[in-house]
């Protein structure tokens, strides 16, 4: 195919005036004025701006298929809100499981109980799964098909990461099937997305082939095992970046490793005790394994060719995966890095570490920030650090805790406010260049040699200068996308 008069946005170097950009088996082949067609099939980008695919670097795509179907419980503020809210559902529909998602009880009154759930006449199960996605709220009808204990609190971390995966007991037919898992791909691709990382907690290697096989092939996908799947993936020999199927546009990813929990359930491991609300016995957060057993994970992980992705939120846990990267030499980087030091951010650079951010969740974290975390915030998504120390920062949703959208991450690490406040610790803020580079998988300005992994836009998204307007026009550019192809194929042309 050959793109004739495209406008370059300069990712990282600046080409002036319109260009025709020439692609073959799947990558740019040559990039120049007055190219010949020489038979190919053209398309004329109309004086359009081309830029790399965007890519998300951390995406649950089984739990973002499922969240369309499931009850929205973001605007709960008590257990009495979500109460009535599943009421209502089950009114409407009594003959079905709910399945929820998005409260956030750490600002709650009171905390989520299981007989608050027991007290609504129904045989139905209820699952109810918290914002952040590191807890689930039960009814006992849920807990006993799920095979839990039966309790009176939530079901979190570890536990509930396990349970999740059984979740199709409760569902019966679950909604994540290859038609579906195409529709969100192709929702992605209409964002300009042209891969993910997808990190879900359930499902292995086989499951994705066939999932593959069967038409869920529109996009690049990583896909990330968990320390459950590891002997599977290294019986089958397989090392980061190895075809799955056959095509190399879906491939092995990485071994993620959940260090610690979260900050709205009060565990994401820190150095010092939480302001409020401190879970009992565990008043700075806590781990997920032992220092051993992490070193384990990830010694097993450099030794069979795998990255390593490790969850650390806490400032105490980035600092314990830190050292575990250090002893062990393995490869890869730290998912969202919420909380940390500017000595761990330059330790990160030394050790070649990534750091796999999701900047959206800084809108959803300020206020609970503030008031669990005091005098920290300045330490919070510390992304003008990262950058400037020169750590390999890269941006994701983790979708659905935030929506799979691209064109959001990068506006909020851009402006730092999804509101009309002023910014949050502005000085922890990057360019909208800068943010546009950690959203394209490493590729710059489109060049010769490049994946065929493009999109045409109606406007420059680094027009306008790094303020509150050119972050409100970031957030809704998803509308400037004219066409998104991977590895040369159209994923998506706008109607």
């Amino acid at each position: 195919m050959l793109l004739r008069n495209a406008r370059l946005v300069a990712v990282t170097e600046a080409v002036p005036g319109l260009v025709d950009v020439r692609l073959d088996d799947g990558r740019v082949v040559e990039v120049g004025t007055g190219l010949g067609a020489d038979g190919s099939e053209t398309y004329d980008a109309g004086g359009r701006w081309l830029t790399p695919g965007l890519w998300d670097q951390h995406v649950h795509l089984g739990q973002w298929t499922l969240a369309s179907a499931r009850l929205d419980l973001a605007p709960a503020r008590s257990s009495a809100d979500a109460v009535a809210a599943v009421r209502e559902r089950l009114a409407e529909w009594p003959d079905l499981p709910v399945i929820g998602w998005g409260h956030r009880p750490t600002a709650w009154p009171d905390n989520p109980t299981v007989s608050d759930l027991d007290a609504i006449d129904t045989d139905q199960p209820i699952v109810l799964i918290a914002g952040d996605g590191h807890h689930g709220w039960l009814n006992t009808v849920a807990l006993h098909m799920l095979a839990l204990p039966t309790r009176d609190s939530v079901v979190s971390e570890a536990e509930w990461f396990m349970a999740y995966g059984r979740l199709s007991t409760v569902l019966g037919t679950d909604g994540t099937g290859p038609d579906a898992y195409r529709r969100s791909m192709e929702a992605a691709a209409a964002q300009g997305v042209v891969g993910l990382v997808d990190l879900e907690f359930s499902g292995g290697v086989a499951d994705w082939a066939q999932r593959w096989t069967d038409g869920a092939d529109l996009l690049r996908i990583r896909h990330a095992c968990y320390a459950d799947g590891l002997d599977d993936v290294l019986a089958r020999g397989l090392r980061s970046g190895d075809p799955l199927d056959g095509d190399p546009r879906l491939t092995m990813g990485p071994l993620k490793i959940i260090s610690d929990g979260s900050l709205n359930t009060r565990t994401a491991w820190c150095c010092e005790p939480y302001a409020e609300k401190a879970v009992a016995g565990a008043e700075e957060g806590q781990p997920n394994q032992t220092p051993e057993e992490l070193r384990a994970l990830l010694g097993r992980a450099a030794a069979g060719g795998l990255d390593v992705a490790v969850h650390a939120i806490g400032d105490r846990a980035v600092a314990e995966a830190l050292a575990a990267f250090e002893d062990t030499g393995a490869r890869g980087g730290i998912e969202h890095v919420q909380l940390t030091t500017r000595d761990d951010v330059r330790r990160m650079a030394r050790l070649g570490v990534r750091a796999s951010v999701q900047p959206a969740h800084l809108l959803d974290d300020r206020d609970v920030t503030e008031r669990l975390w005091p005098g920290r915030a300045e330490r919070c998504f510390p992304l003008r650090w990262m950058l400037d120390d020169g750590v390999d920062v890269v941006l994701g949703s983790d979708a659905p805790v935030s929506p799979l959208d691209p064109w959001l991450a990068i506006a909020s690490a851009v402006h730092r406010s999804g509101d009309d406040r002023e910014p949050w610790h502005p000085e922890q803020s990057i360019t909208a260049r800068e943010a546009l580079a950690a959203s394209t998988d490493g590729w710059g300005t489109v060049a010769v040699g490049h994946p065929g992994d493009l999109v045409l836009l109606d406007a420059d998204p680094l027009d306008g200068a790094s303020d509150r307007e050119h972050a409100l026009r970031l957030r809704s550019f998803a509308d400037q996308v004219v066409a998104t192809w991977v590895a040369g194929e159209a994923a998506y042309t706008r109607p």
